[in-house]
């Protein structure tokens, strides 16, 4: 097997289970390797510490797939590390309202670049990098295998892709074209997803948790719902008894679909006003306007994918949060989110205490949020907590 050398010292973070080694600390690369081939990862001693996927491309050189250097990777390891993802979701699953959520979630289940979610009876795949990319056919097999769902569909149509030196995918792999939105429930409601063309495989099942918790917290609130997407937090506060919501979405093809599962919950009664528009700019004019809300949701995109972006990002966040705080009336709910990687949880909370500081409001943590549980995080790996979320309470 070829194998990638390490400089001395640069063990460190590999001795902690920590999934990834840099290019900064290879000193070498021995024998032929393929683009995604499985290497032996040796410190500078010689001693063999890992085994993991080689990349030509990424910075990432190589994602390792286990510390057990007797343990081969072949179809028993995948079919080990799928399974063991799998009874994992079912422990929660049977104490759960939804028929849509996270089946595995890459390093974080010791299969990097793999992201596997269902959605009722099929299952929508990403293959994020090159190591999971060369065993795509047997994964897929062995899903259909270990879950007995035949219908399986790829979006590996993500930017992160190009670092690998991948060309994007998209389509059915297993089983026929989906006809359509699928219908899923979550929090015993139900959502119209578009998996092609959706944000990530079409629906944020990472907010799980947070929309059930903005549900118990939404009555007879006048709610402003931003980067609506397809509804999951206005139909959530519409379910809890929310007076009034307003939704801001940039798409008016995702609106349609937001819309349509108002209708599917039997909400079309309720007070709604859809607004297509520019968050930041909606914002702005309802400052202008004078307008207030007693609850403000701010689910924005990722303004920060790389750590390199966070100077960019960190204005970005503090003035739509700012924006926010302005139109907050006293006693008012903000619900904040960051889904970015390159902002921690504690820069996070900075920028957001400056925000309130410019906007001249004292306000207080309620409670701090993160990705549902089948989003989980390992211990070794902190990048994996990429969703953070404040509930702030204006005094």
């Amino acid at each position: 097997m070829a194998s990638v050398h390490l400089k001395p010292g640069r063990q460190k973070a590999l001795l902690r289970h920590h999934p990834w080694i840099f290019s900064g600390a290879i000193s070498g690369v021995h024998g032929s390797i393929e683009n995604g081939e499985t290497v032996d990862v040796i410190d500078s001693s010689g001693t063999l510490l890992a085994r993991g996927a080689y990349s030509h491309y990424s910075q990432i050189k190589v994602r390792v797939w286990t510390w057990d250097v007797n343990e081969i990777i072949d179809e028993t390891f995948f079919r080990n590390r799928i399974r063991r993802a799998i009874e994992f979701r079912q422990q929660f699953h049977s104490r759960s309202s939804s028929n849509a959520y996270r089946l595995i979630n890459a390093e974080s289940d010791g299969l990097p670049g793999l992201i596997v979610d269902r959605y009722g009876n099929l299952l929508v795949i990403q293959f994020l990098s090159s190591g999971p990319e060369i065993w795509r056919e047997l994964i897929a097999d062995l899903l259909i295998d270990e879950t007995n769902i035949n219908q399986i569909y790829e979006r590996s149509d993500v930017k992160v892709r190009n670092l690998e030196g991948l060309p994007g995918r998209k389509g059915v792999m297993r089983g026929t074209e989906p006809s359509g939105l699928i219908e899923i429930v979550e929090n015993e409601l139900h959502y119209l997803v578009d998996i092609k063309d959706g944000h990530k495989t079409g629906f944020y099942l990472d907010q799980c948790s947070n929309r059930r918790r903005l549900r118990g917290l939404a009555k007879n609130n006048l709610v402003l719902d931003c980067f609506a997407y397809t509804g999951g937090f206005s139909i959530s506060a519409l379910a809890g008894g929310a007076r009034h919501v307003t939704a801001i979405e940039s798409s008016a093809a995702t609106l349609e679909i937001a819309k349509l599962n108002v209708s599917l919950n039997q909400l079309e009664n309720y007070n709604i006003d859809w607004i297509e528009g520019d968050v930041f700019t909606q914002l702005r004019s309802f400052r202008d306007q004078g307008r207030n809300f007693d609850m403000i949701v701010l689910d924005p995109p990722k303004f920060a994918p790389t750590a390199s972006q966070i100077q960019r990002a960190s204005r970005a966040y503090k003035d739509i949060n700012l924006l926010a705080f302005k139109l907050l009336r006293s006693g008012g709910i903000l619900v904040t989110f960051s889904c970015s990687g390159g902002v921690n949880q504690d820069l996070f909370q900075k920028i957001i205490a400056s925000a309130a500081l410019d906007a001249k409001v004292d306000a207080q943590i309620i409670e701090k949020l993160q990705q549902n549980y089948d989003h989980p995080v390992s211990l070794n790996f902190p990048e994996g907590a990429y969703l953070k979320g404040l509930i702030i309470r204006i005094l």
